[in-house]
């Protein structure tokens, strides 16, 4: 049986679909041996009971946590590994970023109303890490904004499609929300004993015009253990692109360690699912075990 590995998990405790024992159910089924639930924000997810319903299981739960940070030219979310779930320094300053992200919703939701969309601002206050894509979601399932979205977009847009005309930087209903810096993000990371890994470099690449100098200055100011250098992009024309071979030869000429993450948050049949089982994309065993070796020692 092929061995495999996804360190890059979200779950209804931020913007995922699946709850975190949903999430161990779907490993199961896809024959995963190791995961890692990084939420954005938080680590709510975890509990005694979930670690326990991991290991009847058989499944190996590493915990993380994907941090929202800013750079003066885009938005930079830094994984932390193997972290501390009960450093208090953590659970505040996660606590206040999360915060944070209430008061972005406030004023998206602002813009949004003059835009003439409607928003139900007091369901999404519901959700602690709440996020652009609930947001998105809930503008455009509220059948009240039905004719204003045929009319903007000529069709009914998916939240993905949303934001990104709608709410991102340039765009109508943007906003600058208040957030931790890379060098911050990596510093809670470590003070809860965590390793620090830049996610998705390629995201940045195809999504906000980085150059690699780009993503060399992120590093030199993050100075990380490791870079997600697995992790198949999906564009906004739904084509799934493989730059992993090049990301993994970027990481060992800057002796970064890589770790490998489908980023799951729906299975929508487009997107990477759990373990990557719906790509040809394979890890080697010796590979997965030095990756889980170095998030470890």
């Amino acid at each position: 049986m092929t061995k495999r590995i996804d360190l890059h998990i979200h779950t209804v405790v931020s913007d995922g679909t699946l709850t975190p024992k949903e999430v161990i159910d779907e490993a199961y089924k896809n024959n995963i041996s190791v995961i890692a639930i990084a939420d954005h924000d938080t680590v709510d997810a975890y509990n005694n009971e979930l670690f326990e319903y991991a290991k009847n299981k058989k499944i190996k739960l590493i915990t993380a946590v994907e941090i929202s940070t800013k750079t003066k030219k885009a938005g930079i979310h830094v994984l932390g590994y193997n972290i501390d779930l009960n450093n208090e320094e953590l659970k505040e300053k996660l606590k206040k970023i999360r915060n944070t992200r209430h008061e972005y919703l406030h004023d998206v939701a602002k813009k949004l109303e003059e835009l003439k969309y409607h928003i139900n601002v007091a369901e999404l206050d519901k959700i602690e890490a709440v996020t652009k894509a609930h947001i998105a979601l809930n503008t455009i399932e509220n059948p009240v904004n039905k004719e204003k979205l045929l009319l903007e977009f000529g069709h009914i847009p998916t939240k993905g499609e949303f934001i990104e005309n709608i709410m991102n930087e340039n765009c109508p209903a943007y906003v600058q929300r208040k957030t931790v810096s890379p060098k911050e993000a990596a510093q809670i990371i470590r003070n809860a004993k965590g390793k620090v890994v830049l996610a998705h470099p390629i995201a940045y690449i195809h999504e906000d015009n980085f150059t690699e100098e780009d993503i060399l200055d992120i590093i030199k100011e993050l100075k990380p253990d490791g870079l997600e250098a697995n992790y198949l992009y999906i564009d906004r024309n739904n084509k799934r692109i493989d730059e992993t071979k090049k990301w993994n030869e970027f990481a060992k000429r800057n002796n970064l360690f890589v770790t490998a993450g489908s980023d799951f948050h729906i299975k929508d049949g487009i997107k990477t699912e759990i373990g990557f089982v719906n790509t040809d994309f394979i890890l080697p065993e010796n590979v997965i075990n030095e990756i889980i070796m170095n998030l470890e020692k």
